[in-house]
């Protein structure tokens, strides 16, 4: 999901952004723990100067979203989930009101979405689009949470009305992230093509997210060379996009390239779904045991820590986990099977019937091969796993 919409200033991405990474303990007393922004970094200066301004009148409404809508979009930019608590942090006065101002509701809606509290922010947007119906971002955020949930229509639904509300880019995206998972794929993607192909002045963070969309598109349909040029593409607008970045690893993890996954992560390795790549990486390449176990470890105990959090927002990470680093499928099915009843995207569905088909259980998967039937989802790597299931779906 999931998800990329910094031309709204949200943070959507799905759906793969560890939010709560384990504390580190270093084994090494010249380890590096963590590489700080630079205190003359501008953007950074001009957070510090928002930040005291705010410690003065914290319930300055027009001061608090603004820091916080920078610190959504700092997160994003920087590939850094710590600044998604800064921004809850600079909405605290508010946070817990069963009806705060519809700006700090919308932001609220944000972060509620990438801890996947997807009721929660549901509600949220609702009362904001109720309220003000031309408000594009929350149109938009809508119909991303209803995507992931499975919500076909309405989600459907909340992108045409954006087509009044926003650009065309925009728009055509919006629909067409829903369309490639309803058996409407080929001439979405199309469509939103063409569409990328007009809007040459777009923001680069809309054309990166219209980029992944279609890259992510012509793999599931098996267009490789078509998919690798349109990830390089997406790549060279936002490099540190952690979606992007999982997304193309996925590709060449699929395409037996695990080499070229190794430079795009091993700098982003704090990222949990980052390092599950690097980790799946170091498994495929000879020679590499040591990196891998001590990949595997930090794994084990960020996926732990994260179990006693009761943080549920990696089940789909620990399932991969489970099953491709530790060979334990039916661990892996049970964490997927929860992981299904919270989001249906792609990724979701392979590793459910991925588990099920290592754990020998089809009944298991029988959900899913019936949500793909059913929505005639268009994706090769799928409909090879329903084959090998018995099933033509």
């Amino acid at each position: 999901m999931s998800t990329r919409f910094a031309y709204f200033a949200c943070v959507l991405t799905l759906l793969a952004t560890a939010l709560h990474a384990a504390p580190y303990t270093p084994k090494r007393g010249d380890d590096i723990i963590e590489q700080l922004p630079m205190r003359t970094d501008p953007a950074q200066l001009a957070l510090r100067q928002l930040r005291a301004q705010l410690a003065a009148k914290p319930r300055d409404l027009e001061l608090a979203t603004s820091i916080a809508q920078r610190y959504i979009v700092t997160a994003r930019a920087e590939t850094d989930p710590r600044y998604f608590g800064y921004a809850q942090a600079a909405l605290a006065p508010w946070w817990s009101s069963p009806a705060p101002p519809h700006a700090v509701r919308l932001l609220r809606a944000t972060l509620l979405q990438s801890t996947h509290h997807f009721s929660e922010a549901m509600q949220d947007l609702d009362a904001v689009v109720a309220a003000d119906p031309a408000n594009g971002q929350a149109w938009l955020t809508r119909a991303t949470v209803q995507t992931v949930r499975g919500e076909y229509a309405a989600a459907t639904a909340s992108c045409a009305r954006l087509s009044s509300l926003a650009n065309e880019l925009v728009a055509i995206t919006c629909i067409a992230n829903v369309a490639g998972m309803n058996g409407r794929a080929a001439a979405r993607e199309a469509l939103l093509d063409a569409t990328l192909e007009r809007g040459g002045d777009a923001d680069p963070a809309v054309r990166s997210w219209s980029l992944t969309l279609l890259a992510e598109m012509a793999g599931r349909r098996g267009a490789a060379a078509l998919a690798e040029q349109r990830y390089r593409r997406a790549l060279a607008l936002t490099p540190r996009d952690s979606y992007l970045v999982g997304a193309y690893c996925d590709f060449l993890l699929d395409q037996g390239r695990p080499r070229d996954v190794l430079p795009l992560v091993q700098e982003q390795t704090r990222i949990d779904a980052l390092l599950l790549r690097y980790a799946l990486a170091l498994q495929q390449i000879p020679g590499q045991q040591d990196a891998l176990r001590r990949a595997d470890d930090e794994l084990r105990a960020r996926f732990g820590a994260a179990m006693q959090r009761g943080d549920s927002v990696h089940q789909r990470e620990q399932a991969r986990y489970e099953l491709q680093l530790r060979g334990d499928s039916k661990t892996a099915l049970v964490l997927a099977q929860k992981n299904w009843t919270v989001q249906k995207e792609s990724a979701d569905m392979r590793v459910l019937l991925e588990a099920a088909l290592h754990a020998g259980d089809r009944p298991a998967a029988a959900p899913v091969l019936e949500w793909i039937r059913s929505n005639r989802v268009e994706d090769v790597v799928l409909a090879r796993l329903a084959k090998q299931l018995g099933t033509g779906a």
